[in-house]
């Protein structure tokens, strides 16, 4: 999705990013674990699949993805060095636009269960709410994922449906008034800035 090509959102943990081809490489290297392949239900692909998996996501109209970086040490430092996850919204239903599948990946062991998921949940969700017209969220996780499942609970999501032959969890939440509200509200310290503005002044000192 082109949407957000430009687009940074950045909070107190993460901050979220578009997708480039300078992230494949890291990406890549996340995607070798077997216990990411396993939670993220992936099969492993090559390098040059992962780069046309990036160009997929930067065309593709029903696709929204951000790499997670942590704040703390970006901009300063490049991409790469900073990535900790990645977080997407599909907008599979071509009957209803408004319903968005929504994954979030801390690839990074070491930030796990630090906040990083939830905020970069919310600021998704938010982005999703406020610039793609979406009024329901989806989450679809693998039963033994229960960090995952407990913290989308946590962010008003119910359990709507168990998959026992995929061995998977769906969520859902309807994003009503309130539940706007409260979203945004959840949100108001993010700042929405320019990519290429923020990466300029890197790429100068590291020329």
């Amino acid at each position: 999705m082109k949407i957000n090509e430009n687009t940074v959102l950045q909070g107190k943990r993460a901050a979220l990013v578009p997708y480039t081809s300078a992230h494949v490489p890291r990406y890549h290297e996340w995607m070798q674990s077997e216990e990411l392949q396993r939670l993220t239900a992936s099969e492993p692909l090559s390098l040059e699949q992962e780069y046309e998996m990036q160009c997929s996501w930067r065309d593709d109209a029903d696709k929204c993805t951000f790499i997670v970086l942590d704040t703390e040490r970006w901009p300063g430092q490049a991409d790469e060095d900073c990535m900790v996850g990645d977080v997407n919204l599909f907008l599979t239903d071509p009957e209803d636009p408004t319903l968005a599948e929504i994954e979030i990946m801390i690839a990074e062991p070491s930030y796990r269960g630090r906040g990083f998921g939830k905020e970069a949940t919310l600021m998704m969700m938010s982005y999703g709410v406020r610039n793609l017209g979406v009024t329901a969220f989806e989450a679809k996780i693998g039963q033994e994922n229960k960090a995952s499942i407990c913290m989308f609970k946590k962010l008003h999501f119910k359990e709507v449906a168990v998959n026992s032959i995929f061995q998977e969890v769906t969520l859902r939440l309807d994003v009503s008034d309130q539940e706007r509200r409260w979203l945004l509200e959840q949100t108001n310290h993010v700042e929405e800035r320019s990519y290429i503005e923020l990466k300029l002044p890197t790429e100068v000192l590291e020329t």
